[in-house]
């Protein structure tokens, strides 16, 4: 299950046009060193899941394998994308912080 907060971040950067999506688009952008953080869908084929995590290994970006790829298509306003690249270091940032449980205050 997503955290709602990551779908509104998402969103946002999607917005802002701070994102980009489909493998080869996703891709291209990593190579560029435009990409600061990665979203795969759980749903996505097994090899793109191996794929992409390989290239963040690589390329030092982090990612993030949660949500179905209609819901994470949704949230930027399009249709069966299984990959997203966020290109907003503020953003990216604060959806790991969100994804490793630092929205709780203690």
């Amino acid at each position: 299950m997503i955290n709602n907060k990551i779908l509104g971040l998402i969103g946002l950067a999607a917005r802002a046009r701070k994102v980009c999506f489909g493998a080869d688009s996703v891709e291209e952008r990593i190579n560029k060193n435009k990409v600061k953080m990665l979203i795969v869908a759980e749903d996505a084929s097994q090899r793109t899941k191996d794929k992409f995590n390989k290239i963040a290994k690589e390329k030092n970006v982090p990612i993030i394998i949660k949500g179905d790829i209609e819901l994470l298509s949704k949230t930027i306003g399009k249709s069966n994308k299984a990959i997203i690249g966020i290109e907003d270091i503020n953003l990216s940032n604060e959806i790991q912080r969100i994804n490793n449980g630092g929205e709780i205050i203690g």
